[in-house]
């Protein structure tokens, strides 16, 4: 479904963020894009989205180049939900879930019966119906970032992409918004790729892994092999030890002793 082909990207010619990067994300799955500030997760994702033009290489989604797709056919193939988002303060939840059907219409043209069903549709599964006529800026974080995944659930696309989905919550809206992902997924068969910087969550809501550094692939595959002590001191200079129990993966770190 997502095929990335010797990737390299950059502002200026002497700093890649991104290089030499080639991999390829399951259909149907959940993908998890972990590693440390400034090892290129977010840019990627950028890449991914449209957002920013690789220097070379290419990404080929549903055998389409992304070099070829203008951005409304992007959106109709890949819906993304940022880090950050803001709204105009009066705007509603209903009225923000409706822009997720923008990239089908032709300019200035209103929301038809199908619109409206695949709206309310989107507010269902996200839990939202009774909350649609109030104001985004008036809910809580959790709220919130349940209105714009529900926005892009709207543009009915089989790729959902998170940039991590969970800052800012507190630990009981970011399970809140990890177990709505992993329901998406399951239920709707979304491809999922979101970036997230908590490993243990990591483990609990992914199928694969992506570990990158410095802007390329230290190691990606199953989620629970490809997260090793070996690898956790490589990339994030820590200890600690892997666990398992009742068929769950953790992770507890310990700094390294000097």
């Amino acid at each position: 479904m997502i095929k990335v082909k010797n990737l390299e990207f950059s502002y200026e010619k002497d700093k890649k963020l991104i290089e030499n990067l080639s991999v390829e994300i399951e259909k149907g799955k959940i993908t998890t894009i972990l590693g440390p500030n400034g090892s290129g997760k977010s840019t990627l994702l950028s890449i991914f989205t449209g957002l920013n033009k690789p220097t070379s290489g290419d990404v080929i989604i549903n055998g389409k180049s992304i070099k070829k797709l203008k951005y409304k056919n992007i959106a109709r193939e890949i819906a993304t939900v940022h880090q950050q988002n803001t709204v105009p303060g009066d705007i509603t939840v209903k009225e923000l879930v409706s822009y997720g059907r923008i990239p089908h219409k032709k300019y200035f043209r209103g929301n038809n019966e199908s619109d409206e069903d695949i709206v309310e549709w989107a507010l269902e599964k996200t839990g939202l119906t009774n909350l649609k006529d109030k104001t985004v800026m008036s809910m809580s974080g959790g709220e919130r970032q349940r209105a714009f995944i529900a926005m892009a659930l709207a543009q009915k696309s089989k790729i959902l992409f998170l940039d991590e989905p969970t800052t800012y919550l507190d630990i009981y809206h970011q399970i809140e918004i990890l177990e709505l992902v992993e329901e998406l997924n399951r239920e709707e068969e979304l491809t999922v790729v979101m970036v997230l910087h908590d490993i243990n969550q990591a483990l609990k809501y992914s199928h694969n892994i992506i570990i990158m550094k410095n802007g390329k692939i230290i190691n990606e595959g199953n989620a629970k092999k490809v997260i090793t002590m070996d690898m956790l001191n490589k990339v994030y200079n820590i200890g600690g030890f892997i666990n398992e129990t009742n068929d769950e993966t953790f992770f507890v770190p310990l700094k390294l002793e000097a």
